[in-house]
């Protein structure tokens, strides 16, 4: 195996025997392959194009595919392989009804569009000739990498959004001509720069489009203060980031004397009005995805992962973890898809909560968030003001990921070193690193302000933007907005070219740079953008504060 797709790869340049995220060679080498065959699907729609011909079949195989690769969703090899023999399937049919229409194929179709492989001995042997180090030439690996984590992150989204019945063909006709510009070996640096610049552009309407999913569907998040307690009664943990499984899950536990209480990513739920009906939809447990064993062990109850962010979980606590949607762990109960219109069917997992003891309390109080950008513009004035008096001198946007290594210590120290007149924007769990420190307010202004997960980073652009408007500025960087932003996975990227492709520059990155980006790649976006790394607290709040 060869894997460096997150923050946590070994040593910062790629993971080889095992995962540092705690998956094996064989399930990284068949996911792999799994990418491999979303290529071909995508090479056969481009081709497909040429004459107007689209299988709605093949959009939605590649957001799901390319969504089960992303780091920490799926370790259970059987769904990876079922995953391949459907998308081969898909793959060889759309094919010939490609010819049957008459579409003439290339008599030398890359081998990602016929390569036929039935049992998993042959899978596994395909597989290890099709990773990230088939691409010899550095730069041009680093440039497909990245445009491949990018359309990753945009799966994501896209998948949300359509489970909550949003749809978009561009988006979807974008992320199979990035795939398969991935197998063009005739591509040099300069078109995959124009390529991952793309990206980020349609990174930007799929966060648009999931922002109205949302919205639409729940309401716009409203401020909320969120309980961190807990209550007497028998619990399920929700976590992940798919609302419309809070949804359905909520809906079930109505009146079964069952609660419901989110981790992680699924906090800003709290923030939705649709969601603050349900009685029994309790608070927030725990911190960071990084810490779930720890606290599975004391919340006693089963918990559901709606998406990614698995740690292999311990068999103290392993029976009492089910997944649904994209994500897996061998061993784990997995909750069907959703078929013919119908929920999804969570009976086995509340009946299971109901023989469980209630969580045991490790904390108590309240945490704010609920600062969305039409929350925030409803603030706008008393916003503009406080800049205009300098009561707030500066905003810190430190969205992003939070992860287990020692070094984002870092974040923290940040934040309680930043002045009292900074206000800090954020989504993504990087807020865990500062959310619940006694940062007080400025003016009544939180000093702050939670946008909700890493899906709603679309907020804070919108937000800069708004103020840019407001203050009639012509460069979105004249603002007194700084970015120091952490990263762990591919949601993280596709929201890092979503801030290039809209002009944002000198963002500090962190904690450290991506391993997938080789030497001129990384001066590429150091040159143009002024990408660069963090340091020390102190000296990068100089810079931050010059």
């Amino acid at each position: 195996m060869f894997c460096y797709q997150c923050q946590e790869t070994a040593h910062g340049t790629g993971c080889t025997k095992i995962g540092v995220c705690g998956k094996k060679e064989d399930v990284a080498n068949l996911q792999d392959l799994l990418v491999y065959i979303s290529k071909g699907i995508s090479l056969l729609a481009e081709e497909g194009k040429k004459l107007n011909i689209h299988d709605e079949r093949n959009d939605k195989f590649v957001f799901e595919a390319m969504f089960v690769t992303i780091t920490n969703a799926n370790f259970d090899r059987q769904a990876i392989v079922r995953k391949i023999r459907e998308g081969v399937e898909l793959r060889d049919a759309f094919a010939a009804s490609l010819i049957t229409k008459g579409v003439h194929l290339p008599d030398s179709l890359h081998d990602a569009a016929t390569w036929y492989g039935e049992t998993e001995a042959e899978m596994e042997s395909k597989a290890v000739t099709v990773g990230i180090l088939a691409i010899e030439n550095e730069d041009i690996r680093s440039l497909k990498e990245l445009l491949t984590y990018g359309i990753k992150g945009m799966a994501a989204y896209a998948e949300h959004a359509f489970n909550l019945g949003h749809t978009n063909k561009e988006i979807y006709a974008f992320m199979q001509k990035g795939l398969a510009a991935t197998l063009n070996p005739d591509l040099g640096v300069e078109e995959l720069v124009g390529m991952v610049m793309e990206c980020g552009k349609f990174g930007v309407d799929v966060m648009a489009l999931l922002d109205k999913a949302n919205t639409e569907s729940y309401g716009n998040p409203e401020v909320t203060k969120v309980n961190i307690g807990v209550r007497n009664n028998p619990a399920i943990l929700i976590s992940g980031h798919d609302l419309k499984d809070l949804e359905e899950l909520l809906k079930q536990t109505e009146g079964t004397g069952v609660d419901v209480y989110t981790h992680s990513e699924m906090l800003p739920a709290h923030y939705y009005p649709a969601f603050k009906k349900y009685s029994h939809f309790v608070g927030n447990y725990g911190n960071a995805w990084w810490k779930q064993k720890e606290e599975f062990e004391t919340f006693n109850g089963p918990i559901l992962f709606t998406t990614n962010c698995i740690v292999p979980p311990r068999g103290s606590y392993k029976e009492r973890v089910y997944t649904t949607g994209s994500s897996g762990f061998d061993g784990c109960t997995h909750i069907p898809d959703r078929q013919n219109g119908q929920p999804k069917d969570f009976s086995v997992i509340i009946e299971h909560a109901k023989r469980c003891a209630p969580p045991t309390e490790i904390e108590t109080g309240e945490i704010v968030g609920g600062f969305a950008h039409n929350q925030v513009l409803q603030l706008a004035d008393k916003v503009v003001d406080a800049v205009k008096s300098g009561a707030i001198r500066k905003f810190f946007v430190m969205a992003g990921c939070d992860g287990r290594m020692k070094d984002r210590d870092y974040y923290t120290e940040f934040a309680e070193a930043l002045p009292k007149d900074t206000v800090i924007l954020t989504a993504g769990c990087a807020k865990y690193r500062y959310n619940k420190l006694p940062l007080g307010d400025i003016g009544g202004i939180p000093r702050v302000l939670d946008a909700g997960q890493c899906n709603d980073s679309y907020s804070l652009a919108v937000i800069a933007l708004k103020l840019k408007e407001v203050f009639e500025l012509n460069d979105i960087n004249e603002l007194p907005i700084a970015y120091n932003i952490a990263w762990y996975e591919q949601k993280a990227v596709i929201v890092l070219l979503a801030l290039l492709y809209l002009g944002v520059k000198n963002i500090h990155l962190g904690p450290t740079l991506p391993g997938f980006l080789s030497p001129n790649v990384a001066n590429v976006l150091i040159e143009n953008f002024g990408i660069t790394g963090i340091t020390t607290v102190d000296e990068d709040m100089k810079i931050f504060l010059s």
